[in-house]
């Protein structure tokens, strides 16, 4: 168990037996022993806030303090939420019409800001801050989560039956020992001093430069990748061309494929079953492709 957890349980057991000087006195207490980083710590822990802390430990310096450091229960100001109690229901009024996804999901998100939403209660009679906005939201079970890719489109109604026809040609093609493969062009990258998205071991304080702009005028060509798996084999085979993505280029890396790894593997093969995609240099309409023995 780490710390903040430690600390969580111990202060969530003896809290409700607390005043107000006596929780700032333990947590002063916690945070002294800590030591460096033990007031913010103490703070994110209780909810109390570094200037409350901060009196405690002066107390337990032996510096004194007024009396009126000391609130009646009860004192102190109001959570947003109880000052206002409209306020929950207006913010959840303001993001629902913007809400995505599904609304029976316990979970749910916003693609406004919390500044845009507390400037828009404030507006609206509501004044609140966007820090504020932003603990109402998590306690209406808002987060903020990145799009996912879900919504595919309608299918044609013969999509099942093609990926059948398919396997079962690949089934029949390795039935008889005749290679399969699988093709597409992969991302393609400028060449130049470009920024990456990888990571690789340099000198502490000595990240290596390159240009502040991806534009193609400041490269030396594009690298187009094309990527050719042997279903048989379970072996990929990746060729980078310098120019386009054409039909051309795609049947020349075939063919290239061929040569250096495709006959050596089977050298008496008589046919070669290609499975591609449907669009750019895969194109079936493309008289390269040959008559018929692809499936796209």
């Amino acid at each position: 168990m780490d710390v903040v957890e430690t600390l969580t349980q111990k202060y969530q057991t003896i809290a409700r037996h607390f005043d107000e000087r006596r929780r700032r006195l333990w947590a002063a207490t916690e945070a002294q022993a800590y030591g460096h980083g033990g007031i913010e710590l103490l703070a994110h822990v209780t909810g109390l806030s570094i200037r409350t802390i901060k009196r405690g430990l002066l107390e337990l310096a032996g510096q004194s303090v007024p009396e009126t450091w000391i609130r009646r229960t009860g004192g102190g100001r109001k959570r947003a939420e109880v000052a206002d109690p409209e306020l929950l229901v207006a913010l959840d009024a303001l993001v629902e019409p913007v809400t995505r996804g599904d609304p029976m999901l316990p979970l749910r998100w916003t693609s406004k800001s919390c500044a845009k939403l507390a400037k828009e209660l404030s507006v609206r009679g509501h004044p609140v801050s966007a820090r504020t906005v932003a603990r109402l939201l998590r306690q209406l079970e808002y987060s903020l989560q990145g799009t996912v890719k879900t919504q595919e489109g309608s299918s044609h109604p013969d999509r099942d039956a093609q990926f059948r026809r398919i396997s079962r040609r690949v089934r029949a093609f390795m039935k008889l020992g005749q290679p399969v493969i699988s093709v597409d062009g992969k991302k393609k990258e400028l060449i130049g001093e470009f920024a990456q998205r990888g990571r690789e071991w340099r000198p502490v304080g000595c990240p290596e430069d390159v240009n502040a702009y991806d534009y193609p005028a400041l490269a030396d060509g594009k690298a187009v990748p094309y990527g050719v798996y042997d279903l048989r084999a379970n072996v990929g085979w990746v060729a980078v061309g310098c120019d386009h993505d054409t039909a051309a280029f795609a049947v020349t890396t075939i063919r290239h494929w061929w040569e250096q790894r495709g006959y050596a593997q089977y050298p008496h093969a008589t046919r070669l079953l290609i499975c591609a995609d449907g669009g750019g240099s895969n194109g079936s309409r493309c008289k390269l492709w040959g008559n018929g023995n692809c499936s796209s």
